[in-house]
């Protein structure tokens, strides 16, 4: 189900996917299958999405970000693709963030750009991912460290 008070623009989204009420998805992202997109996201171009993906409402996702399948992006999460953001000033080329297959990030996290968040690793609810996160690993905090399991 694509909402008609949703602005999609890309053609390229799988079968199965849901998004809804007030999202703007720009024409070259690539949305997998079975993905559930809540309200009030924005999708840029250069996006790749996997199939199964659940992004929850508020997420904005910049040029750069690929992510994998089955992963969870929380409420309100953020992504960055400039470390050193200045009004109208753009760099060459945006750093890209990766989200491999299974990771879950909570809510309000932020994600600074040229990251990669390995396979079934968890990012906790508000914690600022600086560094690289390993494959199963949990991080929390500010900056985000590992916990132990």
């Amino acid at each position: 189900m694509l909402h008609e008070l949703s602005d999609i623009q890309s053609k390229k989204i799988g079968l199965d996917t849901n998004i809804w009420q007030f999202c703007v998805v720009l024409p070259s992202a690539v949305i997998g299958s079975n993905c559930n997109i809540c309200s009030h996201c924005l999708i840029e171009n250069d996006v790749v999405i996997g199939d199964n993906v659940t992004i929850k409402s508020g997420v904005q996702i910049w040029d750069g970000v690929t992510i994998e399948d089955n992963v969870f992006i929380g409420p309100n999460v953020t992504f960055t693709n400039d470390l050193k953001p200045r009004s109208k000033v753009y760099p060459k080329s945006f750093l890209r963030i990766e989200i491999k297959k299974g990771a879950s990030i909570g809510a309000n996290a932020t994600i600074l750009p040229g990251i990669t968040i390995g396979e079934n690793s968890m990012i906790g609810a508000g914690s600022v991912v600086t560094k690289n996160v390993l494959p199963s690993t949990t991080v929390v905090g500010n900056p985000a460290r590992e916990i132990n399991k």
